[in-house]
């Protein structure tokens, strides 16, 4: 199946110059018809999934790229997963330490709403 650059752009929700942009940084290889507009394939909206996948996990643009591009490097997927594995592991470290400065925080600002309210009560009497 092919798709025009404003199908994908549709599908994904992003505009057209987004999906330039990846391909600018040959993450995507359109074909171009006869008419000379961009023709995407399966693969480029498979390839397109990963992106966007991987942005909302908050991977780097940079590791994005590295495990789209072994997409097309290793065919049986073994060394797109172990990177995927890699890069996975060490995002999941940064959100649970992410979360527990956030409960810190969270907690350190439950304490001072309470004291804060207390507070309020002694100067309300």
């Amino acid at each position: 199946m092919k798709y025009t650059i404003t199908q994908l752009a549709k599908e994904f929700q992003v505009t057209t110059r987004t999906i330039r942009y990846y391909e600018e940084l040959e993450l995507l290889h359109p074909e171009r018809n006869e008419s000379g507009r961009r023709v995407y394939s399966k693969r480029d909206m498979t390839k397109l999934k990963l992106i966007f996948r991987g942005k909302r996990f908050g991977f780097s643009l940079e590791e994005i790229k590295e495990m789209v591009l072994l997409f097309d490097q290793d065919r049986s997927g073994r060394k797109q997963l172990e990177c995927t594995i890699e890069y996975g592991t060490k995002r999941i470290e940064e959100i649970a330490s992410l979360i527990e400065e956030l409960e810190v925080m969270k907690n350190e600002m439950v304490k001072l709403k309470d004291e804060f309210a207390r507070k309020l009560i002694m100067i309300g009497d």
